[in-house]
């Protein structure tokens, strides 16, 4: 348990921690680890706020996750409901109170809110304890919910958050939401990128990209666990990579619309230009200035790479588009990457765009079978794939199918 000069030293560097953190779904995770460390809680959830629904967006549960095995992840399922005052979160964002119960099975009868108990009968989870706080930004307005639940002492007994919980959770709320309102300002601009793309390709979808960043983020992590990589290693280089997945296409923007809409095959030429997107792409993040402009370059050059050698656009110069010295076959054009020559975040990510461009529905095919996808996938491991990324996606897959459901297409 933090000392109470631990959590104010904590609060006096907060602000800065969270500001390092640049992709929204990984900052909601470390919000919310960090304010159940903050008060030794449990379990906690985040709720985004779109309008007039909250969405239920990230869970945290340390009793449930030592059910599961040892690298597996607690799956929950996505939903919203109103802002209103039926529910507990749903009463702090209509309020702008936030409520401290100390036993939510002991709800007095007259408060408009109610507690939910489906959630603890479909888990054999005992909700007792929770704090809920209102996420508000500069203007005062509420862009989201900070629930946190069980308080502990230090012998694990369920205890009620005190009176000072809630007065330094508030404190806490107020920095954390500063650092989630930047995070959805560049989740936002980099959605208007993408829009701008799928202009151009009807292929590049919010959902299609938010699927590819995270299950990028879900193969990095499981890759990195393997090699024992530090926690704060891993941390920053899967903040990164989420948000260069997402731009892996990004080059499109400077293809021709008679190639990229083009409704029947590719003739040789026209293919070779299409290859260019990868360049094109990469060319965008040339004038480096973090590591995220390397992240991305190296991913929008390399995900179409393949493990044996046949992928695009190979060894080649991003300025001029042309074969790198040594590297050109007889008529001179760049000979591909082959295996681990292939930077990590574009086998990556080649493995997580596949599989959802086969798993997904577009205006001129039909999502195939997860059982054909799969059976695709396997045949290309070292093909197509690095083998030991096939072999983390397929014990991936149970947590590869909720990334899939929280960013559905929409119909």
């Amino acid at each position: 348990m933090l000392s109470e000069k631990e959590k104010l030293d904590t609060l006096a560097t907060l602000g800065i921690d969270l500001s390092r953190v640049q992709d929204l779904d990984i900052l909601m995770e470390r919000i919310l680890t960090e304010a159940r460390r903050f008060v030794n809680a449990d379990a906690g959830s985040i709720y985004i706020r779109e309008k007039d629904l909250l969405h239920f967006t990230y869970t945290q549960n340390d009793t449930l996750q030592q059910r599961l095995a040892d690298g597996e992840k607690l799956i929950y399922s996505t939903f919203h409901m109103p802002i209103n005052e039926e529910s507990i979160a749903g009463y702090v964002a209509a309020t702008g109170k936030p409520l401290n119960l100390p036993d939510v099975y002991s709800i007095d009868p007259t408060c408009p809110y109610h507690f939910s108990k489906e959630f603890d009968k479909k888990t054999r989870y005992t909700t007792r304890s929770v704090l809920t706080i209102p996420l508000k930004n500069h203007n005062d307005d509420i862009i989201g919910i900070l629930q946190i639940i069980n308080a502990e002492d230090e012998a694990k007994n369920l205890i009620a958050f005190s009176q000072n919980d809630e007065k330094m959770m508030l404190h806490f709320a107020s920095i954390a939401a500063v650092a989630l309102e930047r995070a959805q300002m560049t989740r936002a601009i980099l959605l208007r990128m993408i829009r701008m793309a799928e202009m151009r390709d009807p292929k590049e979808t919010g959902a299609h990209v938010n699927r590819v960043g995270g299950y990028a983020v879900e193969l990095y992590e499981k890759w990195a666990r393997r090699r024992n990589l530090s926690r704060k290693e891993v941390d920053k280089h899967r903040d990164i990579l989420r948000m260069a997945a997402m731009l892996h296409d990004v080059g499109k923007v400077a293809i021709s619309d008679l190639i990229l809409k083009k409704p029947s095959r590719f003739n040789e030429e026209e293919y070779e230009i299409m290859k260019q997107h990868t360049v094109m792409g990469a060319r965008l993040f040339s004038d480096r200035q973090s590591d995220f402009d390397e992240a991305a370059a190296q991913v929008a050059l390399n995900h179409h790479e393949r493990w044996d050698g046949n992928g695009y656009p190979g060894h080649v110069d991003i300025k001029t588009g042309k074969a790198l010295k040594g590297y050109g076959d007889p008529e001179g054009r760049p000979i591909g990457k082959k295996t681990d020559k292939i930077p990590l975040d574009g086998r990556i990510v080649a493995l997580a765009d596949v599989y959802d461009a086969l798993s997904s529905a577009r205006v001129y095919k039909e999502a195939w079978d997860e059982s054909k996808v799969l059976a695709k996938i396997e045949e290309e491991s070292g093909r197509h794939f690095d083998p030991e990324l096939v072999e983390i996606f397929f014990s991936s897959l149970d947590i590869l199918r909720a990334v899939q459901q929280r960013y559905r297409d929409e119909d």
